[in-house]
């Protein structure tokens, strides 16, 4: 095809590019050969008159121009194919296919027990290939390398327009303590959360929170007893210890040990947690995909 002498197949590869920064791996989704794509990518940088993708450590790296340039590209091709190619519609109930999901610690046991109930029902063929992780910008290379399908976690620190995410669940903080703690007949104000010893979850093991932050913008500082990555294990060590923690309040709620806690709201004003769909660009239209999206948000807005 050709549209006032570009050649729309260019905006295909360049559309392959940005979405894989990966010559190979960019000739396999449009299924040519790899110096086929190398080729396009030289006429690419001389139409633009911008080299759109530079070789780093870390893979190809899109320039400015190929940024402004990715995101009417792609929905052009979207919506071209759209209207050019019929694609039949996704039957679940008798579909044969197994969904790669990558998930943090938070929706594995908040949101997947409810995946996993209402699946057989929906589709029975369907199945499940989990993968964990805690790192939320590894979510991404999953992404990139198709490991995964979707992940459930913390929008990455860096955006880009071959991710696409959308909020799916929300929650709020609450500070717990034992319920035979003294604190719990007490109350909980900043004076008193301040005297305890707090734990910290970090999933990528940092030793400074979001309660941290925002004392610090008061000028004040809490005293840390524990720093661990595993979040539902919280309620327990709170239930047998001295300790105080602030965390999110399902994960107080799905504790064993939730009937010995006490629930507080913080003494400090914290943001909400929103958990996030997030997918792929190159799998956006895909019906199977789509499906298994419409799903997740379907189970996560029951909860």
């Amino acid at each position: 095809m050709d549209f006032h002498g570009i050649d729309l197949n260019l905006l295909v590869a360049f559309d392959a590019l940005m979405n894989e920064r990966n010559v190979m791996r960019a000739a396999t989704q449009v299924g040519v050969s790899q110096p086929a794509m190398s080729g396009a990518l030289s006429r690419l940088r001389t139409l633009f008159g911008d080299p759109l993708l530079m070789r780093s450590a870390e893979g190809l790296l899109p320039t400015a121009r190929a940024r402004d340039l990715s995101g009417p590209i792609a929905k052009a091709l979207r919506q071209l194919e759209a209207t050019l190619v019929a694609k039949p519609a996704f039957a679940a109930e008798k579909a044969q296919i197994n969904f790669k999901l990558g998930v943090s610690e938070y929706p594995t046991f908040v949101l997947l027990p409810s995946l996993m109930q209402a699946l057989p029902d929906a589709a029975p063929s369907v199945s499940l290939n989990v993968q964990a992780f805690t790192n939320r910008d590894h979510a991404v290379d999953l992404l990139d390398a198709g490991t995964i399908d979707v992940a459930i976690g913390v929008m990455p620190t860096h955006s880009d327009s071959r991710i696409i995410s959308r909020p799916i669940l929300r929650d709020e903080f609450v500070t717990i303590v034992a319920s035979n703690h003294p604190a719990a007949r007490r109350g909980m104000n900043m004076e008193s959360y301040l005297a305890l010893p707090h734990i910290l979850v970090s999933p990528e093991g940092e030793l400074y929170g979001l309660v941290d932050q925002v004392l610090a913008q008061q000028g004040k500082k809490r005293r840390l007893g524990l720093t661990l990555q595993q979040m539902f294990a919280v309620p327990s060590i709170v239930a047998q210890t001295h300790m105080t923690a602030t965390v999110m309040k399902r994960v107080a709620l799905h504790a064993q040990a939730s009937r010995q806690l006490v629930l507080f709201p913080p003494p400090l004003s914290l943001p909400e947690m929103v958990f996030n769909l997030i997918w792929h660009r190159r799998s956006d239209a895909h019906p199977a995909q789509q499906w298994f999206r419409e799903f997740i948000e379907q189970q996560a807005a029951r909860l």
